[in-house]
């Protein structure tokens, strides 16, 4: 096979080792968040990536307005703000 052969066999693993540990669970990762953000319903608690919590109250074609304290402050985001869905815990103490 020779010298080249080889230089090519270990750069085509180099880059299928960096598909599979690397490209491949990141589009998997923004999929599932696709997937979340599209099934969010009205009452449904959702946490921002700020770290508001809140409720939903009306879902639009882009944004989501939620309520988010006890004196119902109504906030309207984008859909891309969404971090996650259901109740955070606080985590580490």
């Amino acid at each position: 096979m020779g010298e080249y052969g080889y230089s090519i066999i270990m750069i085509v693993a180099l880059v299928a080792i960096m598909y599979f540990l690397m490209i491949r669970p990141e589009s998997k990762r923004k999929k599932a968040a696709q997937t979340m953000r599209d099934s969010l319903a009205v009452g449904d608690e959702i946490t921002t990536i700020g770290g508001i919590t809140g409720t939903i109250c009306a879902v639009k074609e882009n944004t989501i307005v939620f309520e988010s304290g006890a004196d119902r402050v109504r906030l309207e985001v984008t859909k891309w703000a969404i971090s996650s869905k259901g109740a955070q815990t606080e985590q580490g103490k």
